[in-house]
C-alpha cells in the first residue's frame, strides 16, 4: 500500500470511528446527561469562519455550510463568541441586547437552523453569555446614567470621584485589563463608573438582585433555543471589594513597580478579581441551567486562576457549579517544559476531586498554538500539542484553524490593526488581530473563506497558499488527518477516552510520558518528544498492574519506525507515539 493510499486509509478510519460512536450514542449528544465528558469543543470565532453573503464578514449560515466538515472531525460541540447585537467595539463582547443576533451574522431564524441542523448531526452549539459588562450603548447602562435616582441607576459599578484641587479624579488605581484607568467619568451623573474592560463596557452591579434576574432571564431564553450550553466570559469578575480602596502595585526586582505593555504601573487584581461572591452567582446559574427538562445544559467558565485549589472551588463543594472552568495551567505554559507540563497535567488528575478537567492552548484572545513552535520542527511540535490536549484525560478545547495548522499574522502597521488593544498598546502590544484571521479553506481567492473578489475583515493570510483544509486533505500526513486520528482515537478508544491517568518515567527531562489505562484493564501509553533531538524510552508498567511488553500502534509521528517492544520505543525530534499494551 503506497502513503498516498495509507493516508486516505487512515482519514476514513478517523471517520468510521468518529460514525459508529455517535450512531450509538443516543439522538443527540447533548440529550446523554454525560455528553460533555471526554467530549470535544470547537471555539469558532463567527467574523472569521465562512462569509456566506459576500460582506466579508463570517455568519451563521456560513457556519451551518460547514457543519459535515466538524462533523468528519469529530467535534462534540460549538463554541460561538458572541453573536448579540452589539456596536462592535471589542467584537461582540460590548453586549446591546442580549436576546437577538446581530444582522451582520444573520437572525434569530438563522440561529435557530444552525441549532437544528448542527443536532442532526449531533454536535451542541454553546453560546458566550457576557455577564460582566455590556455595551454603553444597551439601554440599561443610558437609562443608568441618566439620573441618580432613576430605575436602574444602581445596575452598575457607580462611584463618586476623588476631589483633587477641586477636580474630580478616579476613586482607586484600579486598571482596565486594556489599559489605564478602569473608571470613566459621567458628566450627567457627576460620577465614574467602573470597567475592567473597555471605556465601551461599563460593569454591571452584580449586587443588585435585579441584575441577576435580568441575566438569569437571558440565560432561559437561549436555553429555550435549544443551546447545548454557556462559556461564561470573564466570570471571575463579577465583584468587586466593596472598600474600594487601591491595589498593590506589582514591583520588579529593583522595588519599583512593573509598567504594562499601556505605560501603566501595573497593579495586582485582589481586589476586582475571583471575590468569594462569584460561587453565589455560579450556583445560581446552575440551578437556572438544571431546569432544563431532558437535556444536560453546560456551563463553561474562562477561568484564569492563580492555583489548581482555585479551580477544584469553580466546580462547587457538592458540584453545582461549573461544570468545565477552563484550565489555563497546562495550556498557556508556553514552552516544551517537561516538569512543568507533568506537575500541571497530574494537577489536573489528582487535586480535582477527580472532576473533568477542561485543556485549553489558544483560543480569540492568545496566541495560536504556534508560540510553541519550533522553525526546524514547525508540523512535528503542533502534533506533540494535539496529542498533549487530546490523549489526556480531559474534556478538549480547540481553536479554528488549529486542525491544519494556521499560524498567528499580527499586523505590520498600526494603521492596519482593528482590535483596540493594538490601537492602545502598539508596538508592544500589537492586539488579537493574529489569531483571528479568516479560516483558510483553500488556495483560491480569499481562502474560500469569502466570494472571490471580497475585501474581507481581516486580511487572509499569505500562509493560505499551503496552509488550507483542501490541501490537507488531499495530503496523507497532515495535520488535519492527524487531528482526525487523534479525535477519532480520543472517542472509540476505551482507555483513551475515560481512562484513569498516570504519569511514567517522572525523572525523565525529555519525554513526557504517561498511562491512560481503562476499566477493562486496557491500557495505552503516550510519549511526546519535548525536543528537537531523538530520544529513546522504555516502560516498565508492572507497578502500575499493566501485564504486556508489546506495544500495538495506535497512532505515531509520520516517518518514525514501528516499534517491537515497550523497551525501546524510538522518537523522532518532537516525535509522538501513542500505542496500546499487548
Amino acid at each position: 500500500m503506497n502513503a498516498v493510499a495509507r493516508g486516505l486509509t487512515s482519514f476514513f478510519l478517523a471517520i468510521f470511528l468518529s460514525a459508529s460512536l455517535f450512531a450509538q450514542q443516543s439522538s443527540t449528544s447533548t440529550q446523554n446527561p454525560d455528553w460533555w465528558k471526554n467530549a470535544v469543543i470547537y471555539e469558532i470565532y463567527p467574523r472569521s469562519f465562512q462569509d456566506s453573503n459576500g460582506d466579508g464578514i463570517g455568519d451563521l449560515n456560513g457556519i451551518t455550510s460547514r457543519l459535515d466538515y466538524l462533523q468528519a472531525l469529530g467535534i462534540d460541540a460549538i463554541w460561538l463568541t458572541p453573536i448579540y447585537p452589539s456596536p462592535q467595539v471589542d467584537f461582540g463582547y460590548d453586549i446591546s441586547d442580549y436576546y437577538n443576533i446581530d444582522p451582520q451574522y444573520g437572525t434569530l431564524a438563522d440561529f435557530d437552523r444552525l441549532v437544528a441542523e448542527a443536532k442532526k448531526r449531533n454536535i451542541g452549539i454553546i453560546m458566550d453569555l457576557v455577564l460582566n459588562h455590556t455595551s454603553d450603548k444597551h439601554p440599561w447602562l443610558i437609562e443608568s446614567a441618566s439620573s441618580r435616582n432613576n430605575p436602574k441607576a444602581d445596575w452598575y459599578m457607580w462611584h463618586d470621584p476623588k476631589m483633587v484641587d477641586g477636580k474630580p479624579q478616579p476613586p482607586n488605581n484600579w486598571l482596565s485589563v486594556f489599559g489605564h484607568s478602569a473608571w470613566e467619568w459621567d458628566p450627567a451623573r457627576q460620577q465614574y463608573y467602573y470597567h475592567r474592560f473597555y471605556i465601551q463596557q461599563p460593569d454591571l452591579n452584580w449586587n443588585n438582585p435585579l441584575v441577576r434576574k435580568a441575566m438569569y432571564d437571558a440565560e432561559r431564553f437561549w436555553i429555550q433555543h435549544g443551546v447545548a450550553g454557556f462559556r461564561l466570559d470573564a466570570i471571575t469578575s463579577l465583584f468587586e471589594d466593596p472598600t474600594f480602596s487601591d491595589e498593590n502595585y506589582v514591583l520588579g526586582p529593583d522595588g519599583k513597580p512593573l509598567i504594562n505593555a499601556y505605560g501603566d504601573k501595573r497593579v495586582d487584581t485582589l481586589k476586582t478579581d475571583n471575590l468569594p461572591e462569584v460561587h453565589d452567582v455560579l450556583r445560581e446559574l446552575r440551578q437556572v441551567a438544571d431546569q432544563t427538562q431532558g437535556r444536560k445544559v453546560v456551563l463553561i467558565g474562562e477561568t484564569y486562576l492563580r492555583s489548581v485549589g482555585d479551580l477544584r472551588k469553580m466546580y462547587g463543594a457538592h458540584n453545582d457549579e461549573l461544570d468545565l472552568p477552563m484550565d489555563m495551567e497546562v495550556g498557556f505554559i508556553n514552552r516544551f517544559d517537561v516538569n512543568m507540563f507533568r506537575e500541571r497535567i497530574n494537577q489536573a488528575e489528582t487535586q480535582i476531586n477527580g472532576d473533568e478537567p477542561l485543556f485549553v492552548f489558544d483560543n480569540h484572545d492568545n496566541i495560536r498554538w504556534d508560540r510553541y513552535d519550533h522553525d526546524a520542527h514547525h508540523e512535528d511540535a503542533g502534533r506533540v500539542i494535539a496529542a498533549v490536549l487530546f490523549a489526556s484525560r480531559d474534556t478538549a478545547m480547540m481553536y479554528y484553524g488549529d486542525e491544519i495548522g494556521m499560524v498567528t499574522t499580527p499586523p505590520t502597521r498600526k494603521e492596519d490593526v482593528k482590535d483596540p488593544i493594538g490601537v492602545t498598546g502598539w508596538p508592544k502590544e500589537k492586539g488579537r488581530d493574529g489569531e483571528r484571521t479568516p479560516m483558510q479553506w483553500n488556495d483560491g481567492p480569499d481562502a474560500g473563506f469569502a466570494p472571490s473578489g471580497v475585501k474581507t475583515w481581516l486580511p487572509i493570510p499569505p500562509s493560505y497558499e499551503q496552509i488550507n483544509v483542501t490541501a490537507d486533505e488531499h495530503e496523507p500526513d497532515s495535520m488535519l488527518h492527524w487531528y482526525q486520528q487523534l479525535i477519532a482515537l480520543k472517542r472509540q478508544d476505551p482507555a483513551l477516552h475515560d481512562g484513569a491517568e498516570t504519569m511514567l518515567n517522572t525523572n525523565d527531562e525529555h519525554v513526557l510520558s504517561w498511562l491512560r489505562k481503562a476499566e477493562n484493564g486496557e491500557a495505552v501509553v503516550v510519549a511526546c518528544n519535548f525536543t528537537d533531538q531523538p530520544q529513546t524510552v522504555s516502560f516498565d508498567l508492572a507497578p502500575q498492574g499493566v501485564r504486556g511488553s508489546s506495544p500495538k500502534t495506535l497512532l505515531k509521528t509520520p516517518g518514525a519506525a514501528e516499534p517491537t517492544s515497550l523497551g525501546s520505543i524510538q522518537l523522532g525530534p518532537f516525535g509522538v507515539y501513542i500505542g496500546r499494551v499487548e
